[in-house]
């Protein structure tokens, strides 16, 4: 596991977590230049994930364990935000549940929270597996999902297409990613609680809840945040941060009580 850090020490710090298979810089790239204005920032680049290094991501419990290691001696255990996309979103999660380090601001990029015990998870795995893997090593977008990407209007294809680029790095592939990594990712995700009812003392968390998804995550939210601060917008999964990076930025402002609307 690598830490990448931008910007000003004086700032308040954000701990960004990426999305499944997903490069830390890939995914972030457009949204550090926006965030390195306001805060000091620390990008997490997971294990498997990473080309400086030559490892294999093991497990949600033993990441989220590194990342309370890094926190603690570099930052004396306390951050002033963190943003987890997508999957980031179940590591923000246990961060704070656990307890280990305090975040003051946690949000949640409409992360799923997907749940399912460990012969469910297994078959999802290996489906999800066979088709990204392809996808995130070689870049390669497979024929039947090229020909249902072309059926969508020019705004969801718009979309579709920046989601896609986080995971096959803009077309290029990650070679060094394998597919036990990609496997351990998702199948772990799946089988790691994340708690519920999750409410800690000087900590918010604010989950950007994009409605375009189904009611039904609404209702995870509530289940596992005791009193979140849902931020709706009219979007599908993770659209307003790969599709509006400014608008999502002045969103981070807002909840972070740094934009000038707060003062």
């Amino acid at each position: 596991m690598k830490f990448y850090e931008f910007g000003d020490k004086k700032n308040p710090e954000i701990l960004l977590l990426p999305g499944t298979s997903c490069h830390w810089k890939i995914n972030y790239e457009k949204h550090i230049e926006l965030l390195k204005e306001k805060f000091y920032v620390i990008a997490v680049s997971y294990d498997g994930f990473d080309e400086t290094e030559d490892t294999i991501f093991p497990d949600m419990i033993t990441e989220t364990e590194k990342i309370e290691l890094y926190i603690t001696e570099n930052f004396n255990k306390k951050i002033f935000s963190a943003y987890g996309c997508s999957l980031g979103g179940s590591f923000v999660s246990l961060l704070v549940s656990r307890k280990n380090i305090h975040i003051t601001h946690a949000i949640i990029g409409s992360s799923d929270m997907d749940q399912a015990n460990k012969p469910v998870a297994k078959i999802e795995t290996f489906i999800v597996s066979k088709i990204f893997s392809p996808i995130v090593i070689e870049g390669r977008i497979p024929k039947f999902f090229q020909k249902r990407l072309d059926k969508k209007t020019p705004e969801e294809k718009k979309y579709m297409e920046n989601l896609l680029n986080g995971f096959t790095g803009n077309g290029k592939g990650l070679p060094f990613v394998k597919k036990e990594s990609i496997s351990n990712q998702f199948y772990s995700d799946l089988i790691t609680p994340v708690g519920e009812g999750i409410n800690v003392e000087g900590t918010t968390i604010h989950v950007f809840y994009a409605t375009k998804m189904g009611e039904k995550y609404e209702k995870r939210y509530y289940k596992h945040f005791a009193n979140p601060d849902i931020v709706r917008h009219d979007y599908q999964h993770e659209e307003l941060f790969f599709s509006y990076p400014e608008k999502w930025y002045h969103e981070v402002l807002r909840v972070c009580n740094l934009s000038n609307e707060n003062k």
